[in-house]
């Protein structure tokens, strides 16, 4: 039998009895967005007594054009996250793109992730290890699961094996992703939990010429699909309003589709556990 690592993060524990959940808004846009969508999360995620964590970045570095929205900005960034982690008590996620970013975001996020095709990046990977956070690492949409052995070993190696691996699909020709549910034994075979990101694995990159679409009506689908595969838990980008979104809106599902797609995956995964 394969044994999977277990990280307690706060009251919770990942990997174990209970689906975790990932989710928040694309980039920070505004205080209200981000309270509206945590108040939110938070309050379905306790009804359903999923693990919630909250997601949401400060700069969203990887962006098609230069003029794309890329956020607030670490600083006033993760001063909104300061509050929304205070405000409601959940445990924050956050993405870094430069070695030097991971010292502060660690004083506010309880998981820090490295963007997908960063993942290959030592000392962004070092850096976050040193930190002593939970490190979820994206696998890249460049390389096969079985690569993410010794991208994870780089953290291992730096002190900390407190990791997590989420996939959001691999690169299929031109502008878009497929999701292959191999991956999540192949993970479990290393001994990791795995985060399956339902948003971004709908993705069209760079369908739009200078933006990115996306398939928003395949996330629950795919969402089903990798939490009866054995996913320990799944990412969602959330926003009140995806279509008025400043970035990833064709991806991001709204707060009813949220609800709807967290209590089947759910479900499933009680039936599956």
């Amino acid at each position: 039998m394969i044994k999977v690592k277990t990280l307690k993060l706060n009251d919770f524990i990942i990997g174990a009895d209970k689906l975790t959940i990932l989710a928040g808004p694309c980039a920070i846009e505004s205080k209200d967005i981000l309270f509206k969508t945590a108040e939110y999360l938070k309050k379905i995620t306790s009804e359903l007594q999923i693990n919630f964590v909250f997601k949401s970045s400060y700069d969203k570095a990887n962006r098609s054009s230069i003029s794309s929205y890329r956020g607030l900005g670490i600083e006033k960034g993760l001063e909104l996250l300061s509050e929304v982690k205070k405000e409601f008590q959940v445990p924050i996620v956050t993405d870094i793109h430069n070695p030097n970013e991971a010292e502060n975001a660690a004083e506010v996020a309880d998981i820090i992730q490295i963007p997908a095709f960063l993942c290959r990046q030592t000392d962004l990977l070092v850096a976050a290890a040193k930190t002593g956070k939970i490190v979820n690492i994206k696998k890249g949409q460049f390389l096969a699961p079985a690569q993410m052995k010794s991208i994870a070993n780089k953290v291992v190696e730096s002190g900390n094996d407190k990791i997590i691996i989420t996939d959001r699909g691999v690169t299929f020709g031109y502008n878009n992703l497929v999701s292959d549910m191999r991956t999540i034994p192949i993970i479990h075979e290393m001994g990791y939990p795995i985060i399956f990101d339902a948003t971004h694995s709908v993705q069209l990159p760079g369908g739009c010429g200078d933006s990115s679409s996306g398939e928003r009506k395949f996330v629950q689908v795919l969402a089903k699909a990798a939490v009866a595969a054995g996913a320990n838990g799944l990412f969602f980008e959330v926003h009140p309003t995806p279509d008025c979104a400043l970035c990833d809106g064709a991806n991001m599902i709204d707060f009813a589709q949220a609800k709807e797609v967290f209590k089947i995956c759910n479900d499933i995964f009680n039936l599956v556990k």
